[in-house]
């Protein structure tokens, strides 16, 4: 069982994220996301899908993609600092991975395939660190994190944006 992160072990902006993630095991947490997810945006109709709740915010679409390149970029960092690579890595303006993205351009459906994806990579990633790996230490966006940390913001932050999809666009 992997346990929670202490607060000492990720920036205080994740707490928000951290603080979703229901006790229990975390990987079978993350695979029923997964599913959860995809029954919950799979009857969207595409039309719908381009809906924005308010001027200048995203819609549906943009936000499961930018549910996509954040869990690519979180999952990333912790590869990184699983495998015991303690560089320092860069933050990432989401706003500007959205816009040059272009998720407009695509059904939902297929949106919700590469979520499928990139979450199926994280799950195989996250069964085969060795014990040690998730207590590993590194560094992003000036801030510094465990890979234990990582695997529950992921978790989190999809815990977030579906709670937020299912207020303001469902």
């Amino acid at each position: 069982m992997i346990k929670r992160p202490e607060a000492d072990e990720y920036a205080p902006y994740y707490e928000r994220y951290i603080k979703l993630v229901p006790s229990g095991d975390l990987i079978s947490h993350l695979r029923s996301q997964l599913t959860d997810t995809l029954e919950l945006l799979q009857p969207v109709p595409d039309m719908k899908s381009s809906y924005r709740y308010a001027p200048g915010k995203w819609s549906l679409r943009e936000v499961v993609g930018h549910m996509v390149d954040t869990e690519r970029i979180m999952s990333y960092r912790l590869l990184r600092v699983s495998r015991g690579d303690a560089t320092p890595m860069a933050g990432f303006d989401e706003d500007a991975y959205a816009k040059e993205a272009n998720y407009e351009a695509y059904p939902l459906q297929s949106i919700l395939d590469e979520f499928s994806t990139v979450r199926k990579s994280t799950l195989f990633m996250l069964e085969r660190l060795t014990p040690e790996a998730w207590g590993y230490w590194g560094t992003a966006n000036d801030s510094k994190f465990t890979t234990r940390a990582l695997s529950y913001i992921i978790a989190g932050h999809e815990l977030h944006h579906r709670s937020v999809i299912q207020a303001r666009y469902l």
